[in-house]
């Protein structure tokens, strides 16, 4: 069954009641309450423009737990080579857009889901230390990089890009040292990928899933700009 939402109330029917393919809901708005009631329930929005917002809430969902990474040796020497340097939350809203512009099978014939109205609530979320980003440089110049949503000891992977070979997986790299740091239980990667399955992630039950986001309010939220932290 597929419910619409009421503009009004900021909350979510049972995740476990979505369609076969995913999709639990549609309408309402991208506020940042009903953005972090989503994520805690384990709903994420993913539209195009023209279409509502639609709530999606996957079964299985794709995962890493930080401890599982596989750190492949070429990755390790292009990353201990010095090439790239990689900062965060430096400039969140240029690693959206170019998420956005990225060439994948379906945007020939849907469009970007990052659309303008996703950019306006994440950039929302971020100014208020929500969302972060990494970012790969090259000589000085953005050239890879991921963006997300922190919540509890939870890190929910939105979106990647690259503009030169493996600079996103070096982005990646430095979140999960991140994560490994603060002791997050898991990275949220929503739908399985090749790309991802390189690099340690696997797809688990939502049941499951939904059992590790129940530590969500147990532990505070690593809020504020990330590049303070380290």
């Amino acid at each position: 069954m597929i419910y619409r939402l009421d503009p009004d109330y900021p909350g979510f029917p049972n995740p476990e009641e979505a369609e076969p393919d995913g999709l639990l809901a549609i309408g309402g708005d991208l506020s940042v309450p009903r953005l972090i009631n989503a994520y805690c329930c384990g709903i994420f929005p993913w539209f195009s423009d023209g279409e509502p917002i639609m709530w999606w809430s996957l079964d299985p969902r794709m995962v890493l737990f930080p401890d599982e990474f596989r750190y492949s040796k070429s990755l390790r020497r292009v990353v201990s080579s010095g090439k790239y340097e990689v900062r965060i939350d430096q400039q969140f809203e240029e690693v959206m857009r170019h998420c956005a512009n990225v060439s994948r099978i379906a945007q020939h014939q849907y469009g970007t889901w990052i659309t303008e109205s996703m950019i306006d609530a994440y950039v929302r979320l971020h100014r208020l230390g929500l969302a972060h980003s990494f970012e790969t440089y090259h000589d000085g110049n953005l050239v890879g990089g991921l963006y997300g949503l922190s919540l509890g000891p939870f890190f929910f992977g939105e979106s990647m890009f690259h503009t030169m070979t493996d600079a996103s997986k070096v982005a990646f790299v430095r979140l999960v040292e991140f994560c490994k740091a603060h002791q997050f239980r898991l990275i949220d990667a929503q739908q399985e990928t090749e790309h991802l399955s390189s690099l340690g992630a696997r797809p688990i039950p939502r049941s499951e899933y939904l059992k590790e986001l129940n530590a969500i309010r147990a532990v505070n939220t690593l809020q504020g700009n990330w590049s303070e932290i380290g």
